[in-house]
């Protein structure tokens, strides 16, 4: 059955757009690549950044830099695979920066695949880091948005969880994962007040993609992706996909035959 016209704009009213000035936000996998240059372009834009990744000492650099453009940011070292670590790090940042305002569990890996040696626990170790992790940094932050009746999500997916791509299926299916859940958990948490944007970028210039053997279409850099999805964010952007020509052909693949699908995969990869 259908939904009403009014539901739909009652449910349109509840995405709520963000100005990140002042805002409190905690960034995962903040280390390097994506989330690296999420770290200063947040700042950039007025943000109080809560940084987290394991190693405290590339953090730290990064809070170093921020501080010498007079932007805001902290060291909150901690393992996304572990939740009661993700816990005392929330638990620490609202302490001592109060409320977070907006997440953006971004910790995540890459691997190829190679179904001819197939290895589950290859599988699995990705599904974990890059579901498991943040559903860790979820079960850490909700609760307390809840308790405040508001609050923002902005978990980092990927354009390869869409559809079946060669020699992702690991990442892809970790991927997929996150969207089929992000989508289905706003149903419960959008009317309490707590908003979703689905970032899935496409190819993005990290040390992670440095390491691919084939082209990679339309790439672009970390700090172009950071501003997509800083402006995505400020817009309230249900999902934030880039970049628009990848996107666009990824999405339309969703819907298109089997047969045609992997036709235009074999052309492109």
């Amino acid at each position: 059955m259908l939904p009403r016209t009014k539901d739909l704009k009652i449910r349109e009213a509840l995405v709520t757009k963000i100005d990140l000035q002042g805002r409190c936000v905690w960034l995962t996998g903040a280390s390097s690549g994506i989330g690296e240059a999420l770290a200063y372009e947040l700042a950039r834009r007025g943000a109080r950044v809560a940084i987290t990744a394991r190693r405290k000492e590339l953090l730290d650099d990064i809070v170093a830099k921020i501080a010498a453009t007079n932007g805001e940011a902290r060291s909150f070292p901690g393992d996304v695979l572990n939740l009661d670590e993700m816990k005392r790090v929330v638990d620490d940042i609202e302490r001592s920066m109060g409320p977070i305002d907006l997440a953006i569990p971004n910790a995540g890996t890459h691997i190829f695949s190679k179904p001819e040696q197939f290895d589950s626990a290859e599988y699995l170790s990705i599904m974990q880091l890059n579901f498991g992790g943040v559903l860790h940094c979820l079960e850490a932050v909700i609760p307390r948005m809840l308790l405040r009746g508001r609050g923002y999500l902005a978990p980092v997916a990927s354009l390869a969880g869409y559809r079946g791509l060669p020699r992702a299926a690991a990442y892809g299916a970790s991927k997929s994962a996150l969207i089929h859940f992000l989508e289905s958990v706003r149903f419960h948490l959008q009317p309490k007040g707590i908003s979703i944007s689905i970032v899935n970028p496409g190819f993005v210039k990290t040390p992670l993609t440095d390491k691919n053997d084939f082209y990679m279409p339309f790439l672009i850099s970390a700090e172009r992706s950071a501003k997509i999805i800083c402006d995505g964010i400020e817009r309230g952007k249900r999902t934030i996909a880039f970049p628009f020509p990848l996107s666009w052909i990824v999405g339309l693949g969703k819907f298109l035959p089997a047969p045609v699908y992997e036709r235009i995969v074999d052309q492109l990869w």
